[in-house]
């Protein structure tokens, strides 16, 4: 019998199956939906542009009509294979910034302030540059610098500072503001993973099983002490076959801030009317499950550029030439979103950057799926703290039925979200008409026009910003009793059962969500086996002051 099963081998789940199996006395199950993570245009970082239309490695998931934006369903793409969305992603290492982790805490997230989470990112974290009082040097996380960019990328770093922005080298260093190139998760030029990162040197240990191709239905229970239900296993479909896997200790839930609930749906825990809508027996009438959805809407202002320079024609036999027999350089060592920038917008409601920009020298709608003619350019930008709340709901009692996605994007009452793109798409044209671009500036493709207004940007925004692919907040952590698990992780009103992946996060962080996940699992492993880091703080944290 298995001590832990662990549902979801993404950033997460590959984490945790990794941390636990390090005690060969304890025994540890890895369930995943999808298969295992050969294909070559994983690891290959630019591969992230054709793994868009690799159906098998992704959940494929798309919204309801979205009311705010002209009734769109939008695209959330979700790995569905080892390492989950870390293994599709497009690298970008950024962590928010202590702020965002005081919050959590202020809102109920005990012992997830920014001086207990920091000892985690340092822990999961092998920096190219070496180890400091914020980085770490020595952990399964490579983070490196680019082997490859572009001169668009340059140019747009340039141009930040010529619109009055610091330069900034490290959006994970003393401060986030800035404009600057991404570090990235890779390792010698290849893609790193959770699933390289942590699974990898874990799979040659007698005590880890990992099982692909099991899609689990539902999380098992028992009596418990004093009547409590504990979990005690797992049933799952492989190849057309069902298995019940009993577990003697915990099942730990890492399916991600739409998996996730939709598991504790189907096992009897969440909204009782919901349920019962669906046949499903109420273990617990939890009401905030699926609720508190949180995502990072994106606008993309795209423009022609007069030199053939850019990604959009160049050679696919020739990226993978150099890429593979070269040592992993060249455009295929790229992650294409290669530069980006932090900004305090004039809306910002406290001390921290509110808008974020990735930019990519190459013209990308529709998330790539939609290729346009020419050479282009593209500058991505989300507002980081949204005040809309979505909410996810069951379509029926069967695992393979995704649930019904209601982001509500720029559905918040006073219409801040709005005015917060608005800004978005205007900061992006401010920065594209600097000098900088001129050599490179052709004509606007969207929008189309140089000189919208509030009420025309506005308009383009609702026709087409996109998810950035940032869901959480669908299994809330907090102290109070609304919260779907507490500040440990444990599902309440159950015993042996924990969430431990995006979908507990009270608030998204000021930044990408892939390394606050592996933290999230790296702390969680702690918890588990009992033990405490040291939460002193390092001094030298106070030398370079607060991130």
């Amino acid at each position: 019998m298995y001590d832990y099963i662990i549902i979801g081998a993404g950033s997460a789940g590959c984490v945790l199956a990794n941390r636990l199996s390090e005690d060969p006395d304890v025994r540890v199950l890895l369930l995943e939906a999808g298969p295992r993570d050969r294909h070559p245009f994983i690891h290959m970082p630019a591969g992230i542009a054709k793994l868009v239309g690799i159906k098998r490695l992704n959940w494929d998931y798309y919204t309801a009509p979205e009311p705010q934006l002209d009734g769109r369903t939008l695209w959330w793409p979700r790995g569905k294979v080892l390492g989950g969305s870390s293994s599709i992603n497009a690298m970008c290492y950024t962590r928010g910034v202590p702020g965002d982790y005081d919050e959590w805490a202020a809102l109920g997230a005990d012992g997830w302030h920014w001086d207990n989470v920091l000892p985690y990112f340092r822990r999961a974290e092998h920096n190219q540059r070496g180890g400091d009082a914020l980085h770490g040097d020595a952990g399964p996380l490579h983070v490196s610098e680019l082997r490859h960019s572009n001169p668009l990328s340059h140019a747009f770093i340039e141009a930040g500072t010529q619109a009055g922005y610091p330069r900034n080298d490290d959006f994970s260093g003393p401060t986030q503001e800035g404009f600057g190139l991404y570090q990235v998760t890779q390792k010698q030029g290849a893609r790193c993973s959770s699933a390289v990162a942590y699974l990898d040197p874990a799979r040659p240990r007698d005590n880890l099983e990992i099982v692909t191709g099991a899609m689990v239905s539902r999380i098992t229970f028992e009596p418990g002490r004093g009547g409590t239900p504990r979990a005690n296993g797992v049933t799952y479909n492989v190849g057309g076959r069902a298995f019940h896997q009993p577990c003697s200790g915990e099942v730990l839930l890492c399916g991600g801030a739409l998996n996730s609930p939709q598991t504790l749906m189907l096992s009897g825990i969440g909204p009782a009317a919901q349920l019962r809508r669906h046949g499903i027996e109420v273990l617990v009438d939890a009401a905030q499950v699926g609720e508190n959805l949180q995502d990072h809407l994106d606008i993309c202002t795209l423009r022609q550029c007069t030199q053939p320079i850019t990604y959009d024609r160049v050679s696919d036999l020739r990226i993978a030439f150099d890429y593979y027999l070269r040592g992993h350089s060249g455009v295929g060592s790229s992650n294409v979103a290669e530069a980006g920038a932090f900004v305090r917008s004039p809306l910002a409601p406290d001390a921290r950057a509110d808008v974020q920009l990735h930019f990519v020298p190459a013209l990308l709608d529709d998330h790539g799926r939609n290729r346009l003619p020419g050479d282009g350019f593209t500058v991505h930008a989300c507002f980081l703290r949204p005040r809309s709340r979505g909410r996810l709901s069951l379509v029926s009692d069967r695992a393979a039925d995704k649930v019904r996605i209601e982001a509500n994007y720029l559905g918040d009452a006073d219409g801040f979200d709005m005015r917060m793109m608005v800004e978005c798409a205007r900061l992006s044209r401010d920065v594209l008409a600097q000098p900088a671009f001129d050599r490179y500036r052709g004509a606007p493709i969207f929008p189309d026009r140089d000189d919208l207004d509030d009420a025309g940007l506005a308009a383009f925004v609702r026709a087409k910003a996109e998810s950035i692919y940032h869901p959480i907040g669908t299994c809330r952590m907090g102290r109070d009793a609304d919260a779907v698990v507490d500040p440990d992780l444990r599902v309440r009103g159950v015993d042996g059962l924990r969430v431990i992946d995006a979908s507990v996060m009270p608030r998204l962080p000021g930044g990408n969500t892939n390394a606050p996940t592996i933290m999230i699992a790296e702390r969680a492993a702690d918890l588990i086996a009992g033990r405490k880091r040291n939460e002193v703080r390092d001094p030298r944290v106070d030398a370079v002051g607060a991130v």
